[in-house]
């Protein structure tokens, strides 16, 4: 049996923050991370808003919403937040939104803006929509996975 190859349209990936969200958005055919501008948070009706417009131009059609567990892998404060948002952001889009475990992204995004060489206020104002980039490639990167699995083990 060949690869079971989904081409399902573009996904847009959020890394939830309170003041911000880093954003990424797949390539039509779901193989690459593409960094968004990060979106300034201001209240959740104009959040929506705004996301709204971004799964319309980039005609999104599954969200994929990092969820900050703890290291153990349990939920984390923020992660009842982070499932309170993802649960209003699908009522009000009608997208599929998963959550995906995020662990030690921002600190990787980090990283590697540091290891850059680009100084410290760029490295900020991108920390956020690098953390996005790698959530998004993590998901696909499993999803290309399990599309070569076997359909039947």
């Amino acid at each position: 049996m060949g690869a079971r190859l989904r081409v399902e349209g573009r996904i847009l990936a959020i890394d939830f923050g309170m003041k911000r969200f880093g954003l990424a958005v797949s390539d039509a055919l779901g193989l690459t991370a593409q960094g968004l501008p990060t979106l300034e948070r201001t209240n959740l009706n104009r959040d929506l808003s705004a996301l709204e417009t971004l799964i319309r131009e980039y005609e999104v059609q599954e969200i994929i919403l990092g969820n900050p567990l703890s290291k153990d892998g349990s939920a984390s404060p923020m992660s009842g937040r982070v499932d309170e948002f993802a649960q209003k952001l699908g009522k009000r889009t009608g997208r599929a939104v998963k959550l995906w475990d995020e662990r030690l992204t921002s600190a990787e995004a980090q990283r590697m803006l540091h290891a850059s060489g680009i100084g410290l206020s760029k490295r900020q104002r991108a920390v956020d929509r690098v953390a996005a980039t790698l959530i998004l490639q993590s998901y696909l990167d499993w999803r290309a996975h399990c599309s070569r699995l076997p359909e039947s083990v």
